[in-house]
C-alpha cells in the first residue's frame, strides 16, 4: 500500500515567532514520519558485504528521513535565517541550533513574559471597541505568554473584562451579579452575554437611525413635492411624498416623469439618451479634474501697490507675500528653472514663476544669502515674505515705527525704519543693519590666514599646529570674499557683440596675440 503524501505548507520561522513554530514544525515533521531523524539524530552505518534486501531498504529509508527532515527545516525558515543554517549537516544540529538562538533561556523568556503581562493590565475598552475584537485582544496575549510556559488563567481574563468594561455595559454587569455567581462564570458564557447585548443595542440603533432616515426622506419629499400633493386627483400615499416605486430607478420619492433616469431624456452634456445633466457621469469627472488641477496648483499670492519710492536694490517687507520673490535673475547664486507656477496678484491675475533659488546680496557685513526665492520677471519690486520668514523660525516684530527682524536665537538681524508707510529693507544702508558691531575673532582670523579653509584653521588650532590661534567658532560666518572665490566667471566672449562706430567708444582688442611656449 503506498504511503499518502501530506501536501500542508510548513509554517514559516521569521524570529519572533519560535514558540509557535515549534509547535507546528512538530506536528508537521511527525505527519511526514520524519521526527524520529531530527529527535533521535541516528547515524546511518554504510552496507556491509552482500546485504540482504531488507537491510538495503532500512538504509534507504533512514537516509531519505534524515535528508526529508533537513529538506523541511530548510523550507520553514526565512531567507535570512535560511544562510545561518544552510551549513549545518543534519536536522538534528539545525533544530537545536534554532532551540538555542530564539527560544533564549530562562531570563529572557522571565522578561518577555513580564512585559506581556505589563502589556495586559494596560488594556482598557474603549466606548467603540467591539466585545468580541476586545476579547480577543485578552486572549492573544494570554496565548502568548502560555506558549512561553507560564500559567494563564481563563478567570484573569474574566476580571480583566468585567472590571474594564465600559459604562454603557454596567446594567449587564449588575444583571450577571444578581442572576449568578462572577467568580465562577466562564469565559465563555460572559462572552456570550456581552455580546447578546451588544447586538441588541446595535439593532435598536439601526431601527432608530432607519426610522429617523424615513421621516426625513418623507419630510424632504412631501416639501419638494407639495405643489403636486395639493392636486386632488393624487392619492393619499402621494400626498405624504411617497409614491409607487419608479420604474426607472425603483426610488419611491418622486413620480417616473420626474425620473431623472428616464429612457425618453436626453442629457444637454453628452447627449446620450437616458439621464440627465444633472447625474451626467461626463460632468462629474470634468469637474472632478478641475478641481484636483486646481488643487494640485501652488497657491501663491503677492500685493501689487508699491506706491513707496524704493529702488530695485530693496526689498519690500510683505505679510501679505506668501514667497520671497524677485524679479532680478542676476541676483540669484542657484536656480531651479523646473519650478514652474503662477503668482495670483492684487487684481486678481495669474504671473508666471520662471524658477526658485538662493539669492546672493550685498550687505555692509558681507554677502547674505535669501533662500527658496521665486524668480517672477513681471513683478516690479524684490519681496521678503513674512510668512516664509516665520516658517524659517525668524522672528519679525513691528513697533515704533520699525520692523525687526530676529533670528531663532533671538539675535537682532535687521532693523528697517519705516518710509512711505512700508519697510523697504536695503542691506548697503546703515541704518537697516543690525549687526554692525566689531567683527567676530572667528572672521578676523579668516581674514588673516588669507582666507584659509575654515576646518583646517580648526584642525591647526586642535593639534596645536599653530601658536597663538585663540578659539574659534566651529561654524565660519559668510564670508563675501569666500563666496566670490567659488563663483564661476565667465570667459570674455571669442566674437564680439558689437563694433565700435564713433570715436572714444570703448573698444576690445587682443593685445597678446597666441601664446606659445617655445624651448
Amino acid at each position: 500500500m503506498e504511503e499518502s503524501s501530506l501536501t500542508v505548507a510548513p509554517s514559516i520561522l521569521d524570529g519572533d515567532n519560535y514558540e509557535t513554530w515549534a509547535v507546528r514544525m512538530t506536528v508537521h515533521l511527525q505527519a511526514l514520519d520524519v521526527w524520529e531523524a531530527v529527535e533521535e539524530n541516528y547515524e546511518v552505518p554504510p552496507l556491509g558485504a552482500n546485504p540482504t534486501v531488507a537491510q538495503m531498504k532500512l538504509h534507504k529509508e533512514r537516509r531519505t528521513r534524515k535528508a526529508k527532515a533537513k529538506a523541511c527545516l530548510f523550507a520553514a525558515v526565512s531567507p535570512s535565517i535560511f544562510i545561518k543554517i544552510m551549513k549545518i549537516d543534519s536536522a538534528a544540529e539545525i533544530w537545536e541550533y534554532l532551540k538555542e538562538e530564539y527560544k533564549g533561556d530562562e531570563r529572557i523568556k522571565n522578561m518577555q513574559v513580564m512585559n506581556l503581562i505589563r502589556e495586559f493590565e494596560m488594556k482598557k475598552m474603549r466606548e467603540s471597541d467591539a466585545v468580541k475584537d476586545y476579547a480577543a485582544q485578552l486572549l492573544s496575549i494570554a496565548d502568548k505568554v502560555r506558549l512561553l510556559g507560564k500559567e494563564f488563567s481563563n478567570e484573569k481574563i474574566v476580571q480583566k473584562i468585567l472590571v474594564t468594561l465600559p459604562e454603557k455595559y454596567e446594567a449587564t454587569i449588575s444583571s450577571l451579579e444578581n442572576s449568578k455567581d462572577l467568580s465562577t462564570i466562564s469565559l465563555t458564557e460572559l462572552l456570550h452575554s456581552l455580546e447578546a447585548v451588544e447586538q441588541r443595542r446595535l439593532m435598536r440603533q439601526g431601527d432608530t437611525a432607519e426610522g429617523a432616515f424615513q421621516a426625513r426622506m418623507q419630510k424632504n419629499a412631501g416639501h419638494k413635492n407639495g405643489k403636486v400633493n395639493n392636486n386632488k386627483s393624487c392619492g393619499n400615499n402621494q400626498k405624504n411624498g411617497v409614491f409607487p416605486p419608479c420604474p426607472h430607478c425603483k426610488k419611491t420619492n418622486h413620480s417616473p416623469q420626474k425620473c431623472w433616469w428616464r429612457p425618453d431624456v436626453k442629457c444637454n452634456k453628452c447627449g446620450k439618451q437616458g439621464h440627465v445633466e444633472r447625474i451626467c457621469k461626463n460632468q462629474q469627472q470634468e469637474e472632478t479634474s478641475a478641481a484636483v488641477d486646481y488643487c494640485q496648483e501652488e497657491q501663491l499670492f503677492a500685493a501689487t501697490c508699491f506706491a513707496n519710492k524704493s529702488t530695485s536694490k530693496s526689498w519690500l517687507v510683505d505679510s501679505g507675500c506668501t514667497n520671497h520673490m524677485t524679479n532680478n535673475q542676476d541676483l540669484f547664486r542657484e536656480l531651479d528653472r523646473t519650478t514652474i507656477s503662477k503668482v495670483r496678484i492684487g487684481n486678481g491675475e495669474y504671473i508666471p514663476v520662471k524658477g526658485k533659488g538662493t539669492v546672493a546680496i550685498e550687505s555692509q557685513t558681507g554677502l547674505k544669502l535669501i533662500y527658496d526665492v521665486l524668480f517672477v520677471p513681471d513683478i516690479d519690486q524684490n519681496l521678503l515674505s513674512v510668512g516664509q520668514l516665520v516658517e524659517k523660525e525668524f522672528k519679525v516684530y513691528f513697533e515704533d515705527r520699525n520692523c525687526i527682524i530676529k533670528d531663532a536665537e533671538g539675535k537682532e538681524v535687521f532693523n528697517i525704519k519705516m518710509k512711505g508707510k512700508s519697510f523697504a529693507l536695503n542691506l548697503l544702508e546703515d541704518e537697516h543693519t543690525a549687526i554692525l558691531q566689531q567683527d567676530s575673532t572667528t572672521m578676523f582670523w579668516d581674514r588673516r590666514v588669507e582666507h584659509f579653509h575654515h576646518d583646517d584653521v580648526l584642525y591647526m588650532k586642535k593639534n596645536q599646529i599653530a601658536e597663538g590661534l585663540p578659539d574659534l567658532e566651529k561654524d565660519l560666518p559668510i564670508c563675501a570674499t569666500c563666496q566670490y572665490g567659488k563663483q564661476t566667471k565667465f570667459p570674455f566672449p571669442k566674437k564680439i557683440s558689437w563694433r565700435a562706430t564713433q570715436k572714444l567708444q570703448l573698444v576690445h582688442t587682443d593685445v597678446g596675440g597666441s601664446q606659445k611656449c617655445h624651448p
